[in-house]
């Protein structure tokens, strides 16, 4: 039933395609590559290598300009204040969905941590390592997932396909209730992580369609600090709900309450969340117009849902790419392994089920301060590295107290303190995955980059909880002598990611200036509206003066520039902008460290 409701689903989301034409968007733009080439007296025989790509790899956002009658090569002017009411009607569109699945995908998640004080593993006689394997196993599924998930993403309707495996995962965890055996347990969390799979990869994703670079850090970091505020309060309603006398286990009231409304959700997220800015029902033409500028100085395109082999192989042959998904497996390491075991470190110093619950919620509010104040600090700087490896250093402090000091009701104060101090670490995983995200463009290699970060972070957490066992209890000193190791290794690679960025910018600047453009780019897409406005005004205004200058001298004019002034104009400085070429393409990209 859920394979005819996927299928008839897509069938009704998909634009309609015939034979000679498979994508709308391809037809679109041989369409008015047709018109252009016909229009010059010369022929197309005439025309640029360059021109020619361009115009083979727009993406949708282009499409619609050309739809509309703009070039997608005109710069249009966005004032302040319009920048902020659609940013304003995007926010207000799109994060409440994203919010509410966010956090369902982690509460689903972590609902196998609240079963376990409420008597999971004695109920369906768990032995050994196998409680390990149920928090495993979800990301070992969305592992296996992670690549056909990015063919997905590029090839259907993102806000459609997301929702739909939004069902499934809720349907799946309602009917995990009733598992009652290792076997039945371990086939539900695997279809669970499978169908959860989707989440991140396509958050991230909608983030980098709809927000500008500097924007985007805060969005990720918000729907990120969902997995904070489930030990708030998750803790709560599980302390609530277990508290019901009924003739299920807790955690099968657990289980049951929290799939149905999944389920809901996943109906809300079908009809309202849009798949594209350019497919918005929310906004006007002009507001899509407006909503489609506001990128264009990320340098990255919307979305094109035609699948390139080769922005796929050059994601695979990107140094950057492999330096992501290191970092972000070592800090997915410890992040699975104290998120599955973290409740039963502190049972060992906190017998009572009821108060080890409670006491995720100060922790959960301090995980919320940590992603926020990170997430915002990192956009006020406009650096990821540094910040990340300020975050470390707390969780080393905090990890070395839980292993020196015994495990018992005598040193409470002390564990809990170096328990708090874990806490930083859920600020470094949306910065990584907003780090890749704004470094990287080209639709294809974007979903092919980010599904290769989320295999590192699958790949983390499946190595996580094993290196906890309940046999090791109260101390479980492996995996916290280990979790000091992750950290450390994740400083060291924060500062060769910064080093090769910051070398990538300066190949790009002798690229540009090897075409006649100026080395240094202004990166405005990291910039409030307002100082864009200002930048821009100053830009015209050195532009009108070496323009002046340069017809007084009769200084020849360039490819790309002013045909008076000799300097480049802004048209040509956001030509490639929706163009789907990715970011090593594109010697305009400017990459942020």
């Amino acid at each position: 039933m859920l394979s005819k409701l996927f299928s008839t689903t897509l069938k009704l989301a998909l634009p309609s395609q015939s034979s000679a034409s498979p994508n709308p968007y391809r037809a679109l733009n041989q369409d008015e590559d047709a018109n252009e080439e016909g229009e010059r007296p010369d022929g197309p025989s005439h025309a640029s290598d360059a021109d020619s790509q361009l115009k083979n790899h727009r993406d949708a956002a282009a499409m619609l300009l050309i739809k509309l009658g703009r070039s997608p090569d005109e710069v249009i002017t966005v004032s302040p204040a319009d920048d902020a009411r659609i940013l304003r009607r995007i926010d207000l569109a799109l994060l409440p969905l994203m919010l509410s699945v966010y956090f369902l995908q982690a509460l689903d998640k972590a609902t196998l941590s609240y079963a376990s004080i409420f008597g999971l593993i004695g109920d369906t006689g768990l032995k050994g390592d196998e409680f390990s394997w149920l928090g495993s196993i979800v990301y070992l599924a969305q592992l296996i997932m992670q690549l056909p998930l990015a063919w997905a993403l590029v090839k259907l309707p993102i806000g459609k396909f997301t929702s739909i495996m939004v069902l499934a995962w809720g349907i799946t965890l309602t009917l995990m209730t009733w598992a009652h055996t290792f076997g039945q347990l371990m086939a539900a969390r695997f279809f669970l992580g499978a169908f959860e799979a989707c989440v991140g990869p396509a958050f991230v994703a909608i983030t980098q369609m709809w927000w500008r670079r500097r924007e985007q850090t805060l969005r990720i970091g918000s729907w990120y600090c969902m997995n904070g505020l489930t030990w708030v309060f998750g803790s709560l309603i599980t302390y609530g709900l277990a508290s019901i006398h009924s003739s299920l286990k807790p955690y099968q009231i657990i289980f049951l309450f929290f799939g149905i409304v999944t389920v809901a959700v996943s109906g809300a997220m079908f009809f309202w969340m849009p798949d594209s800015p350019t497919e918005a029902k929310f906004l006007t033409d002009n507001d899509k117009i407006i909503a489609i500028e506001r990128l264009r100085n990320n340098q990255m395109g919307v979305m094109s849902r035609e699948w390139r082999y080769a922005h796929f192989f050059e994601a695979l042959r990107d140094v950057k790419t492999w330096l992501w998904v290191t970092m972000i497996f070592c800090i997915s390491v410890p992040s699975n392994g104290i998120s599955t075991f973290g409740p039963l470190i502190i049972h060992s110093f906190v017998t009572d089920p009821f108060k080890t619950i409670l006491f995720n919620v100060p922790v959960g509010f301090s995980h919320v301060i940590a992603v926020s104040l990170s997430a915002y600090v990192s956009m006020r700087w406009k650096l990821k590295g540094p910040v990340i490896a300020i975050l470390c250093i707390p969780p080393i402090i905090g990890f070395s107290i839980l292993l020196h000091f015994p495990h018992d009701a005598e040193h409470r104060a002390v564990l809990l303190a170096g328990y708090f101090c874990l806490s930083t670490f859920t600020g470094i995983t949306p910065l990584i995955y907003s780090w890749s995200a704004q470094n990287t463009a080209g639709d294809t290699k974007r979903k092919c980059t980010s599904a290769l970060v989320f295999i590192g972070s699958s790949a983390g957490n499946i190595i996580g909880p094993l290196l906890f066992t309940p046999d090791e209890a109260p101390s479980y000193s492996r995996g916290l002598r280990a979790n000091v190791l992750f950290f450390t290794i994740v400083i060291v690679l924060v500062g060769i990611t910064s080093l090769y960025l910051k070398y990538l910018n300066t190949h790009h600047a002798k690229r540009r200036v090897a075409l006649g453009k100026s080395a240094t780019v202004l990166d405005m897409s990291l910039e409030t509206a307002e100082e864009v406005e200002r930048m821009e005004a100053l830009e015209r205004a050195m532009r009108e003066g070496t323009q002046r200058l340069s017809v007084e001298n009769g200084d020849t004019r360039l490819e790309g520039e002013d045909e008076e002034s000799g300097v480049q104009t802004e048209d040509a400085k956001g030509r490639k902008a929706f163009a789907d070429i990715t970011d090593l393409e594109n010697e305009d990209f400017v990459f942020v460290f």
